[in-house]
């Protein structure tokens, strides 16, 4: 079982206690412009008045309005990723607080989200419940850069160890997407947009419902054919630089059929394909300096994943969920396209078949118990044919897990959600971690008070269990266990007037038994838990409804991390970070919008970490985006990004996109 500090456990005890008393309410504010502020004496068991934007799903595992929740979340809905015209999730992302998105140069680019300082591997990632973590990879950090957002109806992110329901990887948070589903009657629409960096970003959707079934096809594609990511810097007297160049195209389609009153089947499948030229470091020239950005790598991405679900209902308030969930990753990465004597190409793939049941019983209004069980299975097939490399690998491995939640309103304006989860995996063992997420609202004041203690895990992959690479001195652990965490969070909403609403939450979380190369005699190396780390700080926003057409919203989080074992600070994790989003329609049909993100001073290393530490320059970024509905079936936009056009690179030596200008088009059938 995770570890858990006396501390920390007698925080959980009182906090379990206040339970009692306090129970659940809101989450922290979402990531809107404007503030949430609910009626003021919402009924027992009874959820406020609310809109589809203040409904979580991830926090319990069923929509709950974000209110009755304490714990963190933000939820990104499509209208806003339609307001702020952000085409990608990397860049949906920046704006979250906890949040540290770090993408090698522009789209398409490896791409790894920190969460309150956790490591970049400790994130859960679902797509419509599906766990799309890569198995193949070495650490089981999963790639951002691939994720576009068309068909995204909306994005939750969930801060803080969140096992107790989502089992392993959940250390450092969840961020779930939820894809658009059709309704109403039959409906097309066709975007085209274009601009910087040779940017060309076609879209369609079919969607509609009819006669109890519904569907939702998204087409969508990204292009970006010459993204500059070298920065000039690195480039000796007269050398050459790559850019980037990255196209996507990504297939997404929902669909469902009430088959009777009580039974339901839904389904949902996404294909990624991409390519991206890529630009790579010439170390040839050894002990000579490194050329950078002197080569033109290749790596193709095919990525599916699929749900199939059928839901039954037998009487009002039990709600049941048999599914089954296939993911396939793989990739193809081949060094320097240009010289046919370089290295073969070398092919990952990565499977994950999960059977599931899960059941929800509504047993009074505001009280429910969820339950269910997981049956995970995993393999990775890994291929490098070049001389002294890895061979071919192949490996295997199995989860089993049950779990139960308690969701319970015992009286007026006090919530509670607690969860339990024990997983057994085929290679280490048991694991059980919990969660427990109370708040409460104060009457006359109307302020939130929240918090959440909880444990997290997260498995060894394949790689660093099974993998041998004799060329390279690579031994594989067999025996390695989990990394674990245990983490805790508490604060507050404070609504002044009916148009501003202030808010700010403190959060720590240990780090015990982290998984880190050991070096061996012989020139050999092998994965050992040995790390240890922690983190904390703070993150807090101001939303205001400034008019009727203007509202903003302000966040900043500061972040203090520290590797215990060598009593240093944990790079890429900047101290401080901000962002401001802003709405104005000063039109009946425009729509401006702003974003801006400032993110402080980091410690991070070189592009080729020949210097492995060193302090690197914050940045600010302002984004501006403009929408005009001409009529009620066409609708122009343009938007801006890097507006000062700011030289900024995170991680250090991959340079981020300057100023782009960008604009197109949107037609739409009814």
């Amino acid at each position: 079982m995770p570890f858990v500090p006396r501390s920390a456990l007698r925080f959980a005890l009182v906090l379990s206690c206040a339970a009692a008393t306090l129970a659940s309410g809101p989450a922290p504010a979402q990531q809107a412009a404007a503030p949430r502020i609910g009626p003021k004496d919402p009924p027992a068991g009874a959820p406020a008045a609310t809109t589809l934007e203040e409904i979580s799903v991830s926090a319990t595992g069923v929509p709950t309005p974000t209110g009755q929740v304490g714990s963190s979340v933000t939820v990104l809905t499509a209208p806003m990723l339609e307001q702020q015209q952000r085409r990608t999730v990397p860049d949906a992302l920046q704006q979250v607080p906890g949040l540290n998105v770090v993408q090698t140069g522009g789209p398409g680019g490896q791409t790894s989200v920190f969460i309150r300082g956790a490591n970049a591997n400790h994130t859960k990632v679902l797509i419509d419940g599906i766990d799309a973590t890569d198995p193949s990879s070495p650490n089981g950090a999963f790639d951002f850069g691939q994720l576009l957002t068309d068909d995204l109806s909306r994005i939750e992110v969930l801060r803080g160890p969140q096992s107790g329901l989502y089992g392993s990887d959940a250390i450092g948070g969840v961020i779930a997407f939820t894809t658009k589903r059709g309704e109403g009657p039959a409906r097309a629409s066709l975007r085209v947009e274009g601009g910087t960096f040779g940017t060309f970003n076609p879209s369609g959707r079919i969607s509609g419902a009819e006669n109890g079934f519904d569907y939702s096809v998204t087409v969508s594609h990204v292009r970006a054919a010459a993204t500059p990511v070298t920065p000039l810097d690195l480039v000796p007297l007269g050398g050459r630089r790559f850019p980037n160049a990255y196209d996507n195209t990504t297939v997404s389609a929902k669909l469902g059929y009430q088959i009777t009153d009580t039974l339901r089947w839904n389904a949902v499948t996404r294909f990624t394909g991409s390519k991206l030229l890529i630009s790579l470091d010439d170390y040839s020239l050894f002990p000579s300096p490194v050329r950078f950005g002197a080569l033109r790598g290749q790596q193709d991405v095919e990525q599916i994943f699929t749900r199939n679900e059928l839901e039954w209902t037998p009487f009002a308030g039990f709600h049941n969920i048999l599914a089954f969930n296939y993911s396939n990753l793989s990739s193809r990465n081949q060094s320097d396209i240009d010289n046919p004597l370089a290295l073969l190409p070398i092919e990952n793939t990565g499977e994950r078949m999960r059977y599931e049941y899960r059941g929800d019983y509504r047993f009074s209004p505001g009280n429910l118990i969820l339950f269910g069980a997981q049956r995970d299975e995993e393999r990775l097939s890994n291929a490098d044919p070049n001389p002294f490399g890895a061979g071919t690998v192949n490996a295997r491995n199995g989860n089993t897990a049950g779990y139960a939640e308690a969701q319970l309103t015992p009286f007026a304006r006090a919530f509670l959600v607690a969860n339990v989860r024990h997983d057994v995996n085929d290679a280490f063992g048991p694991a059980t971690t919990f969660r427990v997420a109370p708040s409460y609202i104060l009457p006359f004041t109307e302020t939130r008070l929240k918090g959440s203690v909880g444990t997290g895990f997260k498995s060894p992959t394949l790689y660093q269990l099974f993998v041998d690479i004799p060329s390279f001195g690579q031994i594989a652990n067999p025996g390695l266990k989990p990394e674990e965490s245990f983490g805790y969070d508490a604060g507050f909403e404070q609504p002044l007037g009916d148009r501003v609403l202030v808010g700010a939450t403190y959060f720590q979380n240990d780090y015990r038994n982290l998984i880190q190369t050991e070096f061996l005699p012989g020139f050999q190396y092998r994965y050992e838990n040995v790390g240890r780390a922690n983190s904390y700080g703070a993150e807090s926003f101001v939303a205001v409804q400034i008019s009727d057409t203007l509202s903003g919203r302000i966040d900043y989080t500061n972040t203090v991390t520290k590797d215990e074992i060598r009593d240093q600070e944990l790079l890429r994790r900047p101290r401080h970070k901000g962002s401001a989003t802003a709405l104005w329609t000063p039109l009946p049909g425009l729509t401006v919008s702003g974003t801006l993100v400032v993110l402080g001073s980091f410690v991070d290393g070189n592009r080729d970490f020949s210097v492995p530490r060193f302090r690197a320059p914050g940045f600010t970024l302002v984004n501006l985006a403009v929408t005009y509905d001409v009529s009620e079936t066409v609708r122009v936009f343009g938007r801006i990004d890097n507006l000062f056009d700011r030289r900024y690179e995170n991680p250090t030596g991959f340079l981020g996109p300057g100023l782009a200008i960008y604009g197109g088009v949107r037609v739409t059938a009814f």
